[in-house]
């Protein structure tokens, strides 16, 4: 990550940047820290300053993003009044603390905020080869293939012989990182119903292969199969390296068949090998006659597609008739490719005593805590010697104040080194006054602002939710004062609702009186604020890549004070993909390699 002159910035003045953030989010923790759903029981527009007031209500959504979060020109913004200085202090310094997100000199943004990969259809990436866009949805193939391409050249500059990818889930990465880019991989996921549809998707893809193999028949492309090796594991962010994986519990049957279309899961540990193949594809190649090979069906459907076809290709060559035509179409075969030749097996940690060679570790947006044992276990694993870390979820990391925040699964195992949490890694950032971060900065840090700026300049009718939600909070209070933030069940599509027919839902879904009456003046009052609300959440979105940026930069100071060189990296388009900064780290003095790893697009 560079500084104002475009150098990166160094170890010092990365500590310096903690130094001054947190001293900013300390003076402005109330704007942070607040629910906007407690607006109105809160009061929460009357606790900003009244110049502050004065200037923001009713400024129309247009305005709000021009002046306050989008990243302009001070001469080229329009202000409709003259604004306090402390609220332009207040903007200029969260704009300029905060890291840039902005991608440097790959593609472009199309008027809609995708990338300019979709522009001649927002489902598919003109980028990335059909076969691997099944099953995926456009961010998604957007991730994978520029994390892809980063994780390709950094193992080339490591000279890394394996791969492990860190909560793979349905191992997209991991196949296009296999089968598109040639690597080894390991793809490790605690869920083994993803585990199984992993496979199940690998499977899917060597038996297209073998589809396009036949198109391809007087040029045909050498083909090694092997694919990447699936491990059902749970990552133990408080663990040595040498127990990476928490035991398997309870025991399984090694024996069982992971091919198969259905059975139980793969419990922890459980390890097998992909059926699928070696053969590089071209990662941008379209498959020939303009069809995806794999004969997929629109972007982000579940389920296989075209298969008899596939069969019919056979047939037509003069091969033998498919034996799985009786299964019915869509059956894809149960068990390895013909010309599947297993790899080595793969140890359950392969981190381990058992581990060879040169580890990369990668990990594509894993949760909370999970992005922190990549960090922990590349510093302390002599076999790993690189790493890459897309971070989200921030609001799961574990603290001393809140060692199990909501949503953690489970209370994280006790260490018999002492607690270690997920934040404050590095020792600097753990002695600064004011470090502490709580649940609701953490969570909005996790928000779009991009997507947001958006919406603000169309006026979405989607802004009014906030408000009606922070009405429909002052309501359930006055009906039961111990119900405070309850988690409301998501009403489908609510900015299309008469605030009524909102509030029945809602208090319906509480376990209160939806048939209710209401103040019809109080929350008309109230609904009369949505501006308000929505200026005040603008601010505390403003705030949010700081407490980002601080998160982040705790990690790259904990990795340089572990002695590793490290590089931050906007990779994806923030508007398509919020947690677009990657972390990248290396133990080799790589100079400036890690700086050049995402090039041009």
């Amino acid at each position: 990550m560079t500084g104002l002159s475009g150098q990166p910035l160094s170890l010092e003045e990365q500590k310096q940047l903690a130094v001054n953030i947190t001293h900013v989010l300390s003076l402005y923790g109330s704007i942070v820290d607040s629910y906007i759903i407690e607006f109105f029981t809160d009061n929460l527009w009357g606790k900003l300053p009244y110049s502050w007031q004065a200037v923001l209500t009713d400024l129309p959504s247009p305005q709000l993003a021009a002046v306050l979060l989008e990243k302009g020109k001070p001469e080229e913004v329009c202000y409709s009044m003259v604004w306090p200085l402390s609220l332009l202090a207040f903007k200029a310094t969260a704009h300029t603390l905060a890291f840039s997100r902005t991608p440097r000199g790959r593609g472009g943004t199309s008027a809609n905020g995708r990338p300019e990969e979709f522009r001649e259809n927002r489902c598919q990436s003109s980028k990335l080869n059909p076969l691997f866009r099944k099953h995926i949805k456009p961010k998604k193939q957007h991730e994978i293939r520029q994390l892809g391409k980063v994780v390709k050249k950094l193992s080339e500059i490591t000279r890394c012989d394996q791969v492990v990818d860190i909560g793979s889930g349905q191992g997209h990465l991991a196949r296009f990182l296999a089968f598109g880019l040639g690597l080894s991989v390991t793809a490790i996921e605690g869920d083994g119903r993803l585990v199984d549809m992993a496979t199940k998707f690998d499977r899917e893809l060597v038996w297209a292969l073998e589809k396009e193999q036949a198109r391809r028949a007087k040029n045909p492309v050498e083909i090694s199969l092997r694919g990447p090796s699936h491990v059902a594991g749970w990552v133990d962010p408080q663990a040595p390296w040498r127990e990476f994986l928490l035991p398997p519990q309870p025991r399984i049957d090694t024996a069982h068949s992971p091919m198969a279309e259905s059975g139980p899961s793969p419990e922890a540990g459980a390890t097998y090998n992909s059926p699928g193949p070696r053969k590089i594809i071209p990662p941008t190649a379209p498959c020939e006659g303009g069809r995806d090979g794999a004969e997929t069906g629109k972007a982000g459907e579940k389920g296989p597609g075209g298969w008899s076809c596939m069969a019919a290709a056979r047939e037509e060559q003069g091969g033998t008739p498919d034996p799985f035509r009786s299964r019915g179409c869509g059956y894809v075969p149960n068990g390895p490719h013909p010309l599947y030749r297993p790899s080595r097996p793969t140890a359950v940690n392969p981190l381990g005593p058992l581990a060879e060679g040169r580890l990369l570790l990668t990990g594509l947006h894993a949760c909370g805590d999970l992005s922190v044992a990549l960090l922990r276990h590349f510093t302390r694993c002599p076999h790993v010697v690189a790493m890459t870390s897309a971070a989200c979820c921030y609001m799961k990391l574990t603290t001393q104040e809140e060692p199990t925040p909501p949503g953690l699964a489970a209370p994280p195992p006790p260490s018999t080194d002492g607690p270690e949490y997920g934040y404050p890694l590095s020792a600097w950032v753990a002695g600064l006054p004011g470090h502490a971060l709580s649940y609701k900065a953490r969570e909005v840090a996790c928000h779009a602002v991009e997507d947001y700026v958006l919406r603000l300049r169309s006026e979405s009718p989607v802004l009014r939710t906030h408000c009606y939600r922070a009405t429909l909070e002052t309501l359930i209070r006055a009906a039961d004062p111990v119900k405070r933030r309850l988690g409301v069940q998501t009403v489908n599509k609510a900015h299309q609702l008469a605030f009524e027919e909102y509030a029945r839902l809602g208090l319906q879904r509480v376990g209160l009186d939806p048939a209710a009456p209401l103040d019809r003046a109080c929350v008309d009052a109230m609904l009369a604020q949505q501006q308000n609300v929505v200026a005040f959440f603008s601010l505390a979105l403003l705030l949010a890549p700081l407490v980002e940026t601080l998160i982040l930069l705790d990690r790259m100071i904990y990795l340089q004070e572990q002695g590793f060189q490290c590089q931050l990296i906007p990779l994806f388009n923030p508007s398509f993909s919020p947690r677009n900064l990657v972390l990248v780290a290396a133990k080799a003095g790589l100079g400036s390699a890690l700086s050049t790893l995402a090039g041009e697009d």
